[in-house]
């Protein structure tokens, strides 16, 4: 068998992590973009019910309890929002930046960087 130099062993290196790194950010994307919806929807009939609910001039006479009672919509989605909160839609919606934040940080020790995509940044070396 023969032996491939240095070189070439290398580039096949970072070509292969290139590949599996825009896969893997290429995966992450319609599934933040699915929580995007989630979270905008909920946040609007959320905010859609606290609008809803302050203008109600029951509010202000009736017990927390009873004006929420008196609010389905605004209890459940803000219940609902949440619930998504502490489930970590948060991180869920940024996926693929934080992914990409993480490996520029790592790949900066070795005087390199990658694109929101996950492509390579080669940076020239400083003498």
């Amino acid at each position: 068998m023969m032996k491939m130099p240095v070189e070439q062993v290398q580039t096949e290196d970072l070509r292969a992590f290139e590949r599996r790194l825009t896969e893997y950010i290429e995966k992450q994307r319609p599934q933040s973009w699915c929580w995007r919806v989630v979270l905008i929807l909920i946040a609007t009939i959320t905010a859609l019910g606290a609008w809803c609910w302050l203008l109600d001039k029951e509010t202000s006479q009736v017990s927390f309890v009873q004006s929420l009672y008196n609010h389905p919509y605004f209890a459940i989605s803000g219940l609902c929002l949440i619930l998504l909160f502490l489930c970590g839609i948060h991180k869920r919606v940024v996926a693929p930046a934080i992914i990409t934040a993480r490996c520029r940080s790592v790949l900066a020790d070795f005087n390199m960087s990658c694109d929101d995509t996950g492509k390579l940044i080669l940076k020239p070396r400083s003498m």
